[in-house]
């Protein structure tokens, strides 16, 4: 949902012009136009280097009349994801500034990219019986990436911040204000410390800080997530029942490109909520979904299940898992067994590859301004975290967001308003905290069921409602015009019922689109009762009337009722 409207939004940022001192190449992405792609050539090892690499960036440039001489910097989390696609967003978020964004080494639009679909398809395999051997995968990808010549050991933060200080020296700009998300934060932070005299401030969303040992909090982080949330009990409740019962879920494999059967115990099933929760949108459906799940309702796993294809086309896990195995899996315990397949995988992953540990990372010594934005319910950088760790740092801030999870930029108007005001003024004091909609749903507001899910990507899934809707109202304007009460009472009923139900599931999409993964809007089922009295009334009227009409419609209603109470609900 949310990269659907980042897109729309890059594809309508307005004209700017480009950089003279930045050679271009075919932007590899829909950008706006005049914004300027290219490549930086570096060390793939700074200790070593012979050998070089190339990072890919764009350049925006402002064409307002106040343009500001300072540009935003961006980089996307992951490690392993990619940043161009969201040049047009952030030239939106900041009009009268100049945006760069600018790719991680190893990543999609860098030289060369260090995909691992090996490890990719091991670990949805993870899914399957018997689960796939990760590590073994990640062998022959480790195998492959060395017969290419790539060193992993060159793909570290420490690196990737050193390729944006040298691109800031490569671009000319005297100053500008570092922009990281997740674990870019990690490395705007270092670029700060490293070039100080070329930052003027740095934005970190959902900051993750040096020397937090994110695998040993991640269980700990998932369960206070759904404690804010309000389900921690229901979320144990579901974690049992599906261990003692796996459900087995259709989904789709993106790398193979055919349909299999998830197999997902309650240990699958928190891990990938771990990641799903990442987005505002879910986050404001779990308690419905997890209280769904804790009473059964195995439907709505489908769209779980289709999230695990969706992760794994987004990242470079060549490149994730460098980093990972020297920069983060070391300086964790791993003391308690991890009931989380992401956290086993990656842990088997660096088991395999046996890549040296990178020297302990100590917190920055940053002199610019710092802004750290946080969502309450992320269970990745929770402020639990983030906020120490702001507050250590000399001249920043935090600001914690209720409504939010992770990378509150994408989701969240009042967190793009307050960071675009840092950047136009980093000494000035926060203005009046904004709030954003509440786009929650509760258990009671959902009737929990798959059929929105499918039907969202299998229209013709709805004909049944279509097809209904359409009989009622011939039979409501037939019966007007020719006076039969009953008839028309009939068509009446559910030509309304057909428009509450519509009504209620558009009223729920524009609040939040998420639901549908859930169910129908609870409203639905006493609406119900609109569809039985039509369909009561149509086999009334053919009992008087037996004629084609009468008994099409009186066909057409009851089919509609198996439908909406055997599938639909």
């Amino acid at each position: 949902m949310i990269i659907r409207v980042v897109l729309a939004l890059a594809l309508s940022a307005p004209p700017v012009l480009s950089p003279a001192n930045a050679p271009g190449v075919p932007c590899p992405v829909a950008v706006p136009d005049h914004t300027t792609c290219g490549f930086l050539e570096v060390p793939e090892r700074r200790d070593a280097p012979e050998r070089k690499i190339k990072v890919g960036y764009a350049v925006h440039l402002s064409t307002a009349a106040g343009r500001k001489p300072d540009p935003v910097v961006y980089m996307s989390g992951g490690p392993g994801s990619a940043s161009m696609q969201l040049t047009g967003f952030l030239s939106q978020m900041f009009p009268d500034r100049d945006v760069v964004t600018v790719e991680q080494r190893g990543s999609k639009y860098s030289q060369p990219v260090l995909a691992c679909p090996e490890t990719a398809q091991a670990l949805l395999g993870r899914l399957r019986r018997p689960p796939a051997d990760v590590g073994a995968a990640a062998v022959r990808c480790r195998d492959r990436l060395a017969e290419q010549g790539i060193d992993l050991r060159g793909y570290t933060t420490k690196e990737i911040a050193a390729d944006v200080v040298a691109l800031r020296e490569r671009l000319g700009y005297k100053s500008w204000n570092l922009f990281g998300v997740s674990y870019s934060t990690r490395v705007m932070a270092d670029v700060a410390a490293a070039d100080p005299d070329g930052v003027r401030s740095v934005l970190l969303d959902s900051y993750l800080p040096a020397g937090v040992a994110w695998y040993d909090d991640a269980a700990r982080n998932l369960g206070d997530t759904m404690a804010l949330l309000g389900v921690r009990d229901r979320f144990e409740e579901m974690r049992a029942r599906l261990n003692r019962s796996p459900a087995r879920v259709p989904t789709m494999d993106p790398l193979a490109g055919r349909e299999f059967t998830a197999r997902m115990s309650g240990d699958d099933v928190a891990a990938i909520l771990a990641e799903a929760l990442h987005e505002a949108e879910v986050a404001a459906v779990a308690p419905a979904m997890v209280t769904a799940l804790a009473q059964g309702h195995d439907e709505v796993l489908r769209p779980l299940a289709d999230a695990v294809g969706g992760g794994l086309v987004s990242h470079e896990f060549g490149l994730y898992h460098a980093v990972q195995c020297q920069d983060e899996v070391p300086f964790n315990t791993f003391a308690t067994d991890s009931r989380l397949f992401t956290i086993n995988a990656d842990k088997a992953v660096c088991d395999a590859w046996k890549l040296p540990k990178a020297a302990p990372a100590n917190t920055p010594a940053v002199q610019a301004p710092v802004y750290v934005a946080g969502g309450r319910y992320d269970p990745t950088t929770p402020p639990r975290t983030a906020k120490p760790a702001a507050e250590a740092l000399p001249n920043a801030r935090f600001q914690e967001f209720p409504r939010q999870s992770h990378a509150l930029f994408l989701s969240s108007p009042c967190a793009r308003r307050q960071m675009a005001a840092f950047v136009a003024d980093p000494a000035r004091p926060p203005g009046s905290p904004c709030q954003d909609p509440d786009r929650s749903f509760k258990a009671d507001d959902l009737h929990p069921t798959g059929a929105p899910y499918q039907t969202s990507g299998t229209p013709w899934l709805a004909a049944p409602l279509a097809l209904f809707a359409l009989a009622c109202l011939i039979q409501l304007v037939a019966g007007a015009l020719k006076g039969r009460g009953l008839a028309a009472f009939g068509g009446l009923a559910g030509v309304a019922f057909t428009g509450l139900v519509v009504q209620s599931v558009l009223s729920m999409l524009n609040e939040n689109e998420t639901a549908l993964a859930v169910g129908l809007p609870a409203l639905a089922v006493p609406y119900s009762a609109l569809a039985v009295a039509s369909a009561v009334l149509t086999g009334a009227v053919l009992i008087r009337h037996r004629r084609w009409p009468q008994l099409a419609a009186a066909v057409i209603g009851a089919g509609f009722l198996v439908w909406w109470f055997f599938w639909a609900l």
